[in-house]
């Protein structure tokens, strides 16, 4: 994506601006404040006084804001941009993420915090004119940007009205610094100083009084009342007819001040009304006149509602109020003439490769089939640069008899509302797209490459339609389809229709299927090095091989996904890679490699991660913590997995409502697992079915756990139902968890001697690919059964309890003492409690800031810490 580089200057300082001690001293508190908000209606003076407070500071970064910012990835593209004005060192990282399909933004915000986090100086982000962004996304990003924002940096927004970010938590914290429109109008002495001085009117003291209060202090009607008193006209007469509401007074100075151009400069005015900025050679293009340059200028220096965008005077935007004024008595004067100004702007733009703004003015002008064009070359782009929601508004804003001839386009139309979650009249788009394809006579298109991959694109949609709509015959029919129409040198065609075979194939049971889908799928995507890809697919085929029980080969295909990061360090998935093969140590309790694969994680970050991560990690460190004995903290993480919980397109076969059952259940917490299975429908008599096949086998542990022999019966007969589906579905890694736990309920429910059969099946499968945790986590009776055990099956079980952590579940391992922290994480504990900054506690130490994340990361994991106030409070309580 272009930056332009006007939108990160602030305007310069106006030599005629009024002095206002009172404001100055007011905005002199926003050192204290995270967010100082400005915020009053148009016209007030907002961009004037941020500008002067915060616009010439090496440390403030400056954004203007406009519509075309109304789009997440844009807007943070854009704020990067500008924080690296302020600071040069920044990192990129969190640019190149914006550039990755598929990123939650979140993890980008992440990774600009972290980064800001390194930052030694202040750094004031202004942000002008924020009431043109109304995306949602885009508020709960900068909400959350605000929930962990650096000490050193501070935000300063200047908006018409308040915007949806938590101002109310703010200011009850003390974080929020206001400046409304009662701060913002010119006093009786400031309304004098600018009208006699500023603008030399030599106005009585009644005039100015009369003026002050019938403008309220407006600072946009006495600069228009202003420019029309300077030609000389009676002040008290014209002041005595100065009346009624903003619209009217606005339009009426207007009037006034359009009346006393030359020809030539209105025109000049209305004419270019039409553009946000406004530059010599656009302006001559538009209007057709020759020195459009000299005419920017000479506005600027007669102070006519233009302002300057950068240092060098080439670019200006109008008054926001004057604009709008110029472009309604543009529409009422002429409206003829309005469609072919913005023919002109759209062309110079496409000339100039700015192709935003060609689109823009080219719908805005009502050339439809000219914006289609631009479009559909600029869609490939945008789609990579996750711009889908802009890329819809354009395509949404195309009369529908534009699509008839175009099926590329079409199609692009059908991706755009599908990466933005409607997938209404998609299979109608297609359908069309399908028949002009099949026509005599050539489409529209603007690329032969796209038009080739146009038939298995389609093919790709409809899969991913029927998907979504749980038609998984349809699924597979459209998949199969894309594998014949793809060329075989389209690996991303061809990895994509398998892999969405392999969806299917999964959610139907057919493991074994999906399995031998995906490897083709990754195959596919690694000849392509369509990398991320490569990384998503072996996240679900690494699940399916450890359903399967095959937990060496589950290891090996992280593990070589994982080696595409030698040549790509911050490849997309890799953290994801980590997290996979931290769950398989920890099922082999192999706690120590657990715990540093997630660390690992950790330390790649959110943003290394594929849509599915945030709650993945949240669950194995949940896992983790629950071996070790921490419920409370492993239930918090569980807490936060399940508002996360994401399985993107793969199918919700673990969910983690089950896992928190799990863990409540293990605690003794038996209510909370009644109150679950009554939410979900789970009964004992219900015939297993591979999607719900983890509820059922978590209803088992409820049954168990109730503690009667009635309630063991009950869990004998759904566990041999549960292990004939599993044996039949080759799901062996259920098999496993069913076969112990069956001999648990056996033991429960008295029979002894039928409980060893089932054991030592579970062993025999379980030992050669390192099953421990399954054992383990089972309970007391699971112990006992295995205890009781003698020859092979014994000597099995003799190794497993061996290797163990702990040989009975309910003996809760402690959290970390004072005798294991070392001296130097005492010391970075003591200042985690303090308000320092990350790079503040590593000065005060003399240290990197690398090292002090590294002592920050041992703390943690020593005392079952997930972030710093969770730390700190677990310090507290062992009185460290």
């Amino acid at each position: 994506m272009t930056i332009l580089g006007t939108k990160l200057h602030p305007p310069r300082r106006r030599p005629t601006l009024v002095g206002r001690p009172r404001l100055e001293a007011a905005t002199s508190r926003s050192a204290h404040s995270a967010l100082t908000l400005v915020s009053a209606p148009a016209g007030f003076g907002k961009t004037t006084l941020v500008a002067d407070r915060w616009g010439e500071g090496p440390s403030t970064a400056w954004l203007s804001l406009d519509r075309g910012d109304d789009d997440l990835v844009r807007f943070w593209t854009y704020v990067v941009a500008a924080l690296a004005t302020a600071a040069p060192d920044l990192s990129d990282d969190a640019t190149g993420l914006l550039g990755a399909p598929g990123t939650p933004i979140e993890a980008v915000v992440a990774t600009l915090i972290n980064d800001l986090e390194t930052v030694a100086s202040e750094v004031v982000l202004v942000l002008d004119d924020y009431h043109v962004i109304e995306q949602v996304e885009i508020h709960d990003s900068v909400a959350f940007l605000f929930e962990h924002l650096p000490v050193q940096v501070r935000v300063v927004i200047a908006t018409r009205s308040d915007p949806p970010l938590p101002l109310a938590a703010m200011r009850a914290r003390g974080e929020l610094l206001e400046i409304r429109a009662a701060d913002l109008r010119f006093t009786a002495d400031e309304a004098a100083s600018y009208l006699n001085g500023a603008m030399d009117l030599a106005l009585g003291a009644d005039d100015i009084e009369v003026l002050g209060a019938r403008t309220e202090g407006w600072i946009a009607a006495l600069q228009l009342a202003a420019l029309s008193l300077q030609g000389g006209r009676d002040p008290t007469a014209f002041i005595a007819e100065f009346a009624g509401d903003d619209r009217f007074i606005l339009d009426y100075l207007a009037d006034e001040v359009l009346e006393r151009q030359t020809p030539e400069i209105r025109r000049f005015l209305l004419e270019t009304s039409i553009l946000s900025r406004l530059t010599g050679p656009l302006c001559g293009a538009v209007t057709g006149l020759d020195g459009a340059k000299a005419t920017l200028d000479g506005l600027d220096r007669a102070n006519l509602f233009v302002v300057p965008l950068d240092d060098r005077r080439t670019w200006y935007r109008y008054h926001h109020l004057f604009g709008d004024v110029l472009r309604a008595r543009l529409v009422d004067e002429d409206p003829g003439r309005v469609p072919e100004l913005h023919r002109r702007a759209s062309d110079w733009y496409a000339a100039h490769d700015e192709p935003h703004e060609a689109i823009a003015h080219a719908l805005a002008g009502g050339r439809f089939d000219r914006a289609a064009a631009l479009i559909e070359r600029t869609a490939p782009a945008m789609q990579r640069a996750r711009q889908e929601a802009v890329l819809r508004r354009w395509l949404e804003a195309l009369p529908r008899e534009v699509y008839a001839d175009r099926p590329v386009l079409t199609v692009f139309l059908v991706g755009a509302r599908m990466a933005t979650g409607e997938a209404t009249g998609c299979d109608e788009l297609l359908d069309r797209a399908e028949a002009r394809l099949i026509r005599s006579d050539p489409p529209l298109v603007e690329s032969e490459v796209e038009r080739r991959r146009l038939p298995a694109m389609v093919a790709v949609h409809r899969a991913g339609l029927a998907l979504l709509a749980g038609d998984l015959d349809g699924t597979v029919r459209h998949a199969r389809r894309v594998l014949d129409l793809a060329s075989d040198d389209d690996p991303l065609q061809r990895g994509a229709g398998s892999a969405l075979l392999g969806l299917a194939h999964w959610s139907r049971g057919d493991l074994d299927t999906a399995r031998q889908r995906y490897v083709e799928s990754v195959a596919c995507f690694e000849a392509g090095r369509f990398l991320p890809d490569v990384m998503g697919c072996s996240i679900a085929l690494a699940d399916i091989q450890t359903t399967q029980g095959r937990l060496h080969d589950a290891q090996r295909t992280f593990a070589s996904a994982l080696r595409h990061t030698a040549d790509e360090p911050g490849l997309r998935g890799a953290a994801d890679m980590h997290v996979g093969l931290s769950l398989l140590a920890l099922e082999r309790d192999d706690l120590v490699a657990a715990a540093q694969h997630l660390d690992a994680s950790a330390e790649l970050g959110e943003h290394r991660g594929l849509p599915q991560h945030p709650y993945r990690w949240r669950v194995a460190a949940a896992l983790l913590h629950h071996a070790h004995g921490d419920d409370d903290a492993a239930l918090e993480l569980l807490t936060e997995a399940e508002r996360l919980y994401d399985t993107d397109y793969s199918p919700r076969v673990r969910p983690v409502s089950a896992i928190t059952t799990r863990v409540r259940i293990a605690r003794g917490d038996v209510a909370a697992g009644e109150r679950w299975a009554a939410a979900h429908g789970l009964s004992a008599t219900d015939e297993p079915t591979y999607l719900r096949e983890l509820e059922h086998i978590t209803l088992a542990r409820l049954l168990l756990a109730r503690g009667t022999i009635d309630a063991a019966e009950e869990a004998v007969g759904l566990l041999g139902r549960l292990l004939t589906a599993a044996e039949q579905g080759d799901r062996g890694g259920s098999s496993i968890e069913i076969l112990v736990l069956l001999a648990v309920a056996h033991r429960a429910a008295g029979r002894r001697d039928e409980a060893v059969g089932p054991m030592e099946v579970a062993l025999a499968r379980a030992e050669p690919e390192g099953y421990v945790r399954t054992f383990l986590d089972a309970g007391s009776g699971a112990i006992d059964v295995l205890r009781s055990l003698d020859g092979t099956s014994g000597r099995r079980a003799a190794r497993l309890l061996a290797g163990a952590t702990s040989a009975v579940t309910p003996a809760r391992r402690r959290s970390a003492g004072p005798d294991e922290l070392s001296e130097r994480e005492v010391d970075v504990l003591r200042l985690l409690r303090s308000d320092l900054s990350g790079p503040d506690i590593a000065r005060e130490l003399h240290v990197s800031l690398n090292t002090l994340r590294t002592h920050t990361r041992h703390i943690y994991t020593k005392l079952g810490a997930t972030n710093r106030r969770e730390a700190v409070s677990r310090a507290a309580s062992l009185g460290l």
